[in-house]
This record gives structure tokens, sequence and C-alpha cells, in this order.
């Protein structure tokens, strides 16, 4: 939204439709349906213009403190209404993130966890550092190295969803995970977690079958391919899981047994590992770009349909 000697003037670019520009000036408001080629030549460069400068972006209401697992899940459903009202590709990991909040919570209802109160908190711990990397964006507040990377990605138009989905997992699993794994452990020996981290990651598993029918819900196509290459996207989600499981209980454990003044040195080190990692989600090679590019174009539907796919 830009204010220019008194007028009000807004612009809404439709990338995902690929139908129209909306725009109001004063009290005035117009559709104009655009050429092809100049339709075409605004998606290539939809990078250089951020949400900062087209979009009207509403913050979400005053944050109430962080307490409980209901918390998140209230506070992550805003997330989602925003981003659904924006048409924001932040919302995808948001809803991908939903799901395993409320699985969590599930898990702790029906004791599936040694110590469900001390589960419920390192939920709270891990959940408010993606809910305050969030809040810091909106507000152009620095965060971290990998969050930057994951939601910088949301301003492109190319990504696919599973980028997006796989760049925040990437940021909150490679470098959050381990740091609340540490924060509820503290002063306590953290491998006495390892039963219940295990755990969580055996729900993060079990969502990768409602990946695989969202994404195809997005793109159609994906349910042929799948079958003629045996669930690639099945490999490509649990193995990323994996290594990022594997590798957050590690950083967890250096973490929790890392001196007091160093813990700080250690997290940022870890930090910039995560988001270099993130280079190849963003940037996978020219080969497997076309092919993204080429689902990108098969995606179904906007960015808040894509969304309500993925709740």
């Amino acid at each position: 939204m830009i204010a220019d000697k008194g007028l009000l003037f807004s612009a809404t670019f439709n990338f995902d439709t690929l139908k129209s520009v909306t725009y109001s000036l004063s009290k005035k408001k117009q559709v104009f349906i655009l050429p092809v080629n100049l339709i075409i030549s605004c998606i290539f460069y939809t990078q250089k213009f951020t949400r900062r400068y087209i979009f009207t972006q509403p913050k979400l209401a005053a944050l109430k403190p962080i307490r409980t697992i209901d918390d998140v899940i209230e506070i992550l459903k805003g997330i989602i209404e925003q981003s659904q009202n924006n048409n924001d590709t932040l919302g995808y990991f948001a809803a991908l993130y939903l799901k395993v909040t409320q699985s969590v919570k599930e898990g702790i209802t029906n004791n599936l966890f040694d110590d469900g109160p001390r589960m419920e908190k390192l939920d709270v711990i891990f959940a408010s550092r993606y809910i305050d990397a969030y809040t810091a964006f909106q507000d152009n507040k620095p965060v971290t190295e990998s969050w930057k990377k994951a939601f910088d990605l949301s301003e492109k138009y190319w990504p696919i969803v599973l980028q997006h989905l796989l760049i925040g997992m990437n940021a909150h699993i490679n470098l959050d995970l381990g740091i609340a794994a540490a924060e509820v452990m503290k002063g306590k020996d953290i491998n006495n977690l390892k039963g219940d981290f295990d755990k969580i990651n055996e729900v993060l598993s079990k969502l990768v079958h409602d990946v695989e029918n969202d994404l195809s819900e997005i793109w159609p196509t994906l349910k042929k391919i799948l079958k003629w290459t045996g669930k690639v996207d099945d490999f490509l989600v649990d193995f990323s899981m994996e290594i990022a499981r594997d590798g957050a209980w590690k950083f967890a454990v250096e973490v929790s047994n890392s001196p007091k003044d160093k813990v700080t040195g250690v997290i940022v080190l870890r930090d910039q590992r995560v988001a270099k990692t993130g280079n190849l989600i963003t940037n996978p090679g020219r080969s497997i770009n076309i092919i993204f590019d080429i689902i990108r174009l098969g995606e179904k539907g906007s960015v808040s349909d894509k969304i309500a796919d993925l709740k």
C-alpha cells in the first residue's frame, strides 16, 4: 500500500491464476485483464517486488503468552488464517505444523510419551521459536539465518509447495528442535529425553502419507508420477526428516553439554550450517529446477486454496 499526495493506492497481483491485476485509487476500483506477455513478464519480475511493497499485511492480534499446547494451536490457526487472507505462502508450513502440533497433543492425551507434562513444555518452547521468528519477520526484525532463508522463499513465485515445506522443516527441526530440547532439560541429563525425542519424530514420519495426499490434491499429476516412480516424494520427505532428526539430537546434546559462555557460539555456527543446507532446497540444480518449474505451473488453485488443502 502506497500513500502519495493524499491518495491511497493498493494493488493485488494475482500471479497464481494469471488473470488480473486489481487496484483501488481513493474510492474507485478497477479490474484489468492483462495480455499474456505482460503477465509472464510480471512473473519473472516478481522476485524484485516483496510483500512490503505490494501487499498489505495486517499483523496478528497481540499474542498472548504461550503457556500450553492449546495456545500454540490457537496461534498457528491465526497465522494460517492471515496467510489465506493474504495469499501468503508462509501459510504452507504453518498448516503442516498445525497438524504436527495436533498429533503431539493427541500423543500426550493418549500417554504416548514417557513424560506428558515435559513433552508439552518442549512443544511450547519448540513452537515459540517458530512463532517468534514469524512475528519478527513480519515486523522486519532480524531472524536467524535459517529462518530468513525460509521466509525469503515466500517472496518468490517459482518455489513449489514441497520446497516451502522442506525449507521450513530445515530451519525448525535442524536448528530449533535441538535448542528446545536442551532448554527443557537444562540442569538435567539430556539423555533422559531421548526416548520421547524419538517418539516425536515417529509422529513426524507418520505425517508423510498425509503430506503426499495433500500435495496430490495441489498437483493432481503427482499421483501418476508417484505410481511410476515408486512414491519418490515419500523418500524425499522421509529422508529429509531422518537426516534432520538425527542431526537435531546430536545438536541438542552439544548445546546441553556446552559451557554457558559457549552456547551462543555453538548455536550461531549451527545456524550458519543449517542455512547453507537450505541452499540444497532452494537451489537443487538446473535439471531439478526445470522439473520444479513444470510442477509449479501445474499446481492447482491459489495460495489460499493450497493452504486449505494442507490443513
